[in-house]
């Protein structure tokens, strides 16, 4: 009788020993705010595994809430099941400790602006990077979801300055699907090519960016809501009629003022005193009835006033 002839049982695919992980099998995201909750969502929904970091137990249950918000959305119009938000969920986890992004290759840097002044310090997100450059691996990518922010100056203090890169989601444009790639003055090509595979398995179209201050999508949007505004101060048009416009006329989303009002009026400011101190162009300045409503802190949907009205949960009151 012949001897029996074995295999090893890891040829089979049975065994997860000596498999090599496949790129963005796992991502990180720094805060889990309004912008990491649709980041973290996103690449969930697309078969990551994703940590994102909050600075206490209380808000990783807020961004867990956000999160299941979100999917619940899909499921109710028939995009999602209760199955698969199951399974999403189970891919998600929120951590305090930076230690555990250890394994992931590619985290974002996603922390939320000042309420008060709308700002996202500098000084706050290059510590970030210097974190993250401690625990990843040295090929792992560090990324910041930027629009004024310059990724240069983010990763200027770390030593693998070329795994550094800036993406921008365009969060506030509900089925938005483009992400603009910054890379920064020492950002690889090799670097760029990887982010731009992320895109493709997030199912987003992407453009590359030159690095500058508010890249394509804010410097369209925000000179167009500087013009509504001027268009509402001489009283040619209502607020509702300028957007009416937009999404008939153009076939935008939202409108001009209900995308403001998403965003944030608060860190709209921001973003155009940014502007206007980068360029020094008088079509930057905010317009008073944006100043207006920052001093009035009626910044949008997260304060129920803004353009428009809205409910506890941020529906539209007509």
């Amino acid at each position: 009788m012949s001897e029996p002839i074995i295999e090893p049982i890891e040829r089979y695919g049975l065994s997860k020993r000596n498999r090599k992980r496949t790129l963005f099998s796992r991502i990180g995201v720094v805060g889990c705010g309004i912008e990491g909750s649709v980041i973290a969502t996103t690449a969930a929904l697309n078969g990551m595994e994703v940590v994102f970091l909050e600075p206490n137990e209380e808000k990783i249950v807020n961004a867990y809430s956000r999160i299941e918000e979100k999917l619940d959305q899909r499921i109710a119009n028939w995009g999602l099941t209760q199955n698969e938000k199951k399974a999403i969920l189970a891919r998600i986890k929120g951590t305090t400790v930076f230690d555990d992004f250890q394994g992931c290759d590619f985290v974002i840097e996603a922390i939320r602006y000042d309420n008060q002044t709308g700002e996202r310090q500098v000084a706050q997100r290059k510590k970030v990077f210097q974190h993250l450059e401690q625990v990843l691996d040295t090929d792992a990518i560090i990324a910041s979801n930027v629009s004024t922010v310059v990724v240069t100056e983010l990763a200027s203090e770390l030593a693998y300055q070329e795994r550094c890169i800036g993406v921008h989601f365009m969060i506030n444009t509900p089925g938005s699907q483009i992400l603009e790639i910054v890379k920064g003055l020492h950002t690889s090509d090799e670097t760029f090519v990887k982010v731009s595979q992320f895109a493709r398995l997030i199912n987003h179209e992407y453009i590359p960016v030159m690095e500058s201050s508010g890249l394509v999508s804010v410097r369209l949007f925000l000179t167009q809501l500087n013009e509504a505004c001027q268009i509402l101060m001489e009283g040619i048009a209502t607020v509702e009629d300028i957007d009416k416009v937009l999404t008939v006329g153009f076939g935008h989303n939202l409108g001009v003022f209900r995308t403001a009002d998403n965003m944030g009026i608060e860190k709209i400011v921001k973003l155009l005193n940014n502007l206007y101190d980068e360029y020094g162009n008088i079509k930057y300045k905010p317009s008073p009835i944006l100043l207006r409503m920052f001093r009035a802190k009626d910044y949008g949907v997260s304060t129920g006033r803004g353009f428009y009205s809205y409910d506890e949960k941020g529906n539209l009151v007509k």
